[in-house]
């Protein structure tokens, strides 16, 4: 088994119920663009509350065997992370950080460490971006992640273990 160097302090743990509290905080952090509503911030609110509410229950749908993580630093909450082990592939569905954990590379050391459980079990990791968020996107190209397709707004993304690329040739 890889041995992952996280940064000091940095973990990885599945959601629990009592975590619900933070993720809708964390959501609210990422969705500053809701923010730009016109309207009273009571009504802003219940928004970012139903966009929030409406990404959990899709993800649940789409994906039933998704996994929620939360990201800790020293033992305090600082993201989340949610992946969908299937048969052919993991997927990334969603990873977020509050503004204070961004630009520190804890996303790409937790990225690295999806890589590595990808790598054992011989299958790609695979994302969509936003085609807008270039700094996101130039992360994942920096860790090896190729675009496979493009679906306006969003790019498909597979990073491939250097096993599966032997056999299938990327």
């Amino acid at each position: 088994m890889q041995k992952l160097d996280l940064p000091q302090g940095l973990h990885i743990r599945p959601a629990r119920s009592s975590d619900n509290i933070f993720l809708q905080k964390l959501h609210h952090s990422v969705r500053q663009d809701l923010q730009l509503i016109e309207g009273k911030q009571e009504l802003i609110e219940t928004i970012v509350e139903m966009q929030f509410t409406a990404q959990t229950q899709g993800y649940g749908d789409k994906f039933p065997n998704a996994m929620y993580f939360i990201i800790e630093k020293h033992h305090e909450k600082i993201g989340k992370a949610t992946l969908d082990f299937g048969h052919n592939e993991v997927r990334l569905l969603d990873i977020a950080f509050l503004p204070e954990a961004r630009g520190h590379g804890f996303g790409k050391a937790i990225i690295q460490s999806f890589q590595a459980c990808a790598a054992q079990l011989a299958i790609p990791l695979c994302l969509s971006v936003e085609q807008i968020n270039v700094q996101a996107k130039q992360l994942y190209l920096s860790l090896g992640f190729q675009i496979e397709s493009v679906q306006p707004p969003y790019e498909f993304m597979a990073w491939y273990p250097s096993s599966l690329k032997a056999i299938v040739g990327v």
